[in-house]
């Protein structure tokens, strides 16, 4: 198991409890939580404040969800690292709540329910393979094609049925 102790992580989800079961997962592998936000909105306080190198975030929040958190943070000039990655962690695995996710500048995708591995490979896989970055005229983010040398098979259902829980590689 490699030594992720250094890496500064910042939860962002609206449910406590969820909050603490990342904290559990995450300190069990080593990978302390250096701060919590409730939301999108303190969630970029947080992020001006702490300057993480990894967020994970919850998808449905109020009053700023994990997408606009999400395009939010890639947007503003004011935000010292606007290439954090950023994992999504959701129950919602309908198509076109992912490519919401993917538009917004989310780098990776993990759905609910998850497992303990399951998030440790996903965390793995963003540090061990960083994506490169892209600028459009209207998105700024991780690039969205998978280079053939990420090491698995990355792919993604087209159904519209949604995904099964982590199934989803970007």
């Amino acid at each position: 198991m490699a030594d992720f102790s250094k890496i500064s992580i910042l939860v962002v989800d609206d449910s406590r409890h969820m909050r603490e079961l990342y904290r559990a997962v995450l300190d069990a592998f080593g990978m302390p939580i250096k701060a919590e936000a409730e939301d999108g909105l303190s969630g970029v306080e947080a992020v001006k404040k702490h300057n993480p190198d990894l967020i994970i975030t919850d998808m449905n929040m109020h009053p700023m969800d994990g997408v606009q958190f999400t395009r939010e943070l890639r947007r503003r000039e004011d935000i010292r690292n606007r290439y954090v990655p950023i994992l999504m962690i959701t129950g919602h695995t309908e198509v076109k709540y992912v490519q919401s996710a993917i538009d917004a500048g989310i780098t990776e995708f993990l759905t609910k329910p998850f497992t303990p591995l399951g998030l440790y490979q996903r965390i793995q896989h963003i540090i061990e393979h960083p994506r490169p970055f892209v600028r459009g005229d209207v998105f700024f983010g991780p690039d969205r094609r998978r280079s053939r040398h990420g090491g698995k098979n990355m792919s993604r259902r087209d159904s519209d049925h949604g995904l099964g829980a982590d199934e989803v590689f970007l």
